[in-house]
């Protein structure tokens, strides 16, 4: 209860002095919060009343909110707000109809306005019995204005040190922005900037898939569905949106993170326990977010033009190297390192249209994935989408058109190789993560396609051309040349070798009887029947007119043997019109040198197959004859 007091203005000059005492400026340590509670201690011990309770007046709601209690005062007994319009005291402009200021509530506890100038700024609620209180109505009056002028001063002097304080904030993060080139610590500073400013209110950055990629931060995916209407809202329109809830108590901001180019993210902010934004916060935010959108944007420009340097050194080096004497292999196998380097590729494959696209031919230098038999699914699938449409394909999260469920490649970039407008083939990339490529990546893979199609096409006429030089026109064997080449070089490298000298025996009297264009069908059809039974490491040449010769690199006698009974009994056998060979065999191995002492040569080993050969044709034909 109110004590006794005959002296009544000491009172107030000496809640006065209290008042003085508090306000500090200086000092740095000025908190609204903890100078309203040392205010009502300081009536708190000058009235010896058992408990205070302070109401603060929102006017834009027109309600006394509950902030403070001091002493031993039940709060369970008070509501948390009072409706001013359901106060008796208070008319619709604000001034008192009542002779005396106190209002009581429930006979223990009464009300004390708080006013500057008729405006209503609050009220105390003091517990005790109001009949027991005998302060005149003077004191009371005095001690309302004087706790209303202190409330009305230190707000003043909260929101003038508030707002110096955040715009001191917007300098600092306003140099941090201009000093950083990278988005990340952009980011970074919006977020510290609304801990330190607003550490009650919770915050989010709304970016798109490309920019989230920091995990530390508080960011969320912008996507456009009936959650983030006004946030999409805010995105679109480039201005302030605002989402009040009643049923949560709160009140979201979404300002647009906006450069002069465009609008690169949304910030979100949370404001608890009000249904309406704080007013004097949105100007604040507003001009943090569109600090930050050009911060945002100029380090995205800047990103941008490093990654696009990137990108042009890639594809000059690339040319570059595709230009110089590469055999087709090596250019692929270049490539494909290339590629999966610069875009975290799983698997790079090159895929080779032939026959007017409709067979297909893995490149060498692939990975080995496009060697197996699982690749041909995503091969055949590619090259019937790039052959109907001759349009690059770009796949976030690929499933196959049967729908079945599977644990295949989801990320799928194809870019056709076009060449004079004509479809050479494409080149394939992937990677089991579902949207692992950015379509940045996509745009610069088709740059690199585009400009390394022409090297792949000269790389393969040129290789074209040496077959030609090395190959025998008729028989597509090689050509004597060629195979008198390789035989040196085996010798010389090599360990052993067989060497096996055919003839197809009488060749005159096919000419004769069908013709010499039969002659070289007969022709055709051995050197066909040699390739099939030879590996890609032999060499089948076509010796001279209807002499042909197999060299077997690394061969024991045993199998060279073996081969040429193969091909004299097939030829025996398949050839129309009818013919037989002769065959004479020679061997070499560095092992018989050594133990001879004597020097093995090129012109040794054909002289020994031909006199083989003379051996098979004298003794009968349509056999082999071994060297002696």
């Amino acid at each position: 209860m109110l004590m006794v007091n005959t002296k009544e203005d000491p009172i107030i000059l000496k809640l006065k002095s209290h008042f003085y005492d508090l306000i500090d400026t200086e000092s740095g340590l000025f908190h609204y919060d903890h100078i309203v509670n040392k205010m009502l201690t300081a009536i708190h011990s000058l009235l010896e009343v058992p408990g205070i309770l302070l109401y603060k007046c929102n006017e834009r709601e027109q309600v006394l909110q509950l902030t403070a209690p001091i002493g031993t005062i039940d709060v369970s007994q008070f509501p948390k707000r009072f409706d001013l319009s359901a106060i008796p005291d208070i008319s619709r402009s604000g001034a008192p109809v009542k002779r005396t200021s106190l209002i009581e509530l429930n006979g223990s506890a009464f009300m004390l306005l708080l006013k500057k100038k008729n405006q209503v700024l609050g009220c105390l609620v003091f517990q005790g019995n109001v009949k027991e209180c005998i302060l005149s109505e003077e004191v009371l009056q005095s001690l309302a204005t004087e706790c209303g002028h202190f409330l009305a001063k230190i707000q003043e002097l909260s929101t003038v040190l508030s707002e110096e304080k955040r715009y001191q904030q917007l300098f600092r993060v306003t140099e941090k922005f201009h000093s950083s080139m990278s988005m990340d610590s952009v980011l970074g500073e919006i977020i510290q900037t609304l801990q330190e400013v607003y550490p009650t209110f919770t915050y989010y950055l709304l970016l798109s898939h490309d920019n989230n990629n920091n995990t530390d931060l508080p960011i969320k995916d912008l996507e456009y569905d009936s959650e983030n209407i006004a946030a999409m809202q805010a995105y679109v329109t480039g201005t302030i949106q605002f989402e009040d809830s009643q049923s949560y108590e709160r009140s979201v901001l979404y300002a647009p993170l906006m450069g002069k180019q465009g609008v690169y993210g949304v910030l979100q902010v949370i404001a608890p326990n009000t249904v309406n934004f704080p007013k004097n916060e949105v100007e604040f935010i507003t001009l943090l977010a569109n600090t930050a959108g050009s911060a945002l944007e100029n380090a995205q420009l800047y990103q941008q033009s490093k990654r696009l340097i990137s990108d042009l050194q890639l594809i000059n080096e690339t040319s570059h190297r595709l230009n110089s004497d590469l055999r087709l292999t090596e250019t692929m196998k270049y490539m494909s390192e290339q590629i999966s380097s610069s875009f975290g590729a799983e698997e790079v494959g090159f895929i080779l249209l032939l026959n007017d696209g409709e067979d297909i031919n893995v490149l060498q230098g692939s990975t080995p994935f496009f060697q197996v038999r699982e690749s041909e699914r995503y091969i055949h699938l590619m090259k019937d989408k790039i052959s109907k449409e001759r349009e690059p394909l770009f796949l976030g999260d690929f499933h196959f058109p049967e729908g079945s469920e599977d644990n295949g490649f989801k990320s799928i970039m194809a870019v056709p190789m076009d060449q004079s407008g004509e479809l050479k083939g494409f080149a394939l990339v992937m990677h089991h993560q579902p949207y692992h490529f950015s379509f940045e990546a996509f745009k610069l893979l088709q740059s690199l396609i585009h400009h390394s199609t022409l090297a792949f096409t000269n790389s393969m006429l040129r290789e074209e051309l040496e077959r030609m030089v090395v190959t025998d026109h008729l028989t597509k064997l090689f050509s004597r040349s060629y195979l008198d080449k390789k035989i040196y070089s085996s010798m010389n490298e090599d360990q052993e070798g067989t060497f096996m000298l055919i003839d197809i025996d009488n060749f005159k009297r096919v000419n004769d009887t069908y013709g010499h264009q039969a002659g070289d069908e007969v022709i055709v059809q051995v050197a066909n029947m040699i390739r099939k039974n030879i590996r890609g490491s032999d060499i089948g040449a076509r010796w001279g007119g209807e002499e042909l010769a197999v060299y077997l690199p690394n061969v024991v006698l045993e199998a060279g043997i073996a081969i040429a009974n193969r091909l004299v009994k097939k030829v025996s056998e398949t050839t129309n019109p009818h013919v037989t060979i002769s065959c004479g065999v020679s061997y070499w191995s560095k092992a018989n040198i050594t133990a001879s002492q004597e020097e093995d040569s090129y012109s040794a080993l054909f002289k020994r197959a031909d006199k083989a050969l003379y051996k098979a044709k004298e003794t009968g034909k349509n056999k082999l004859v071994v060297q002696n």
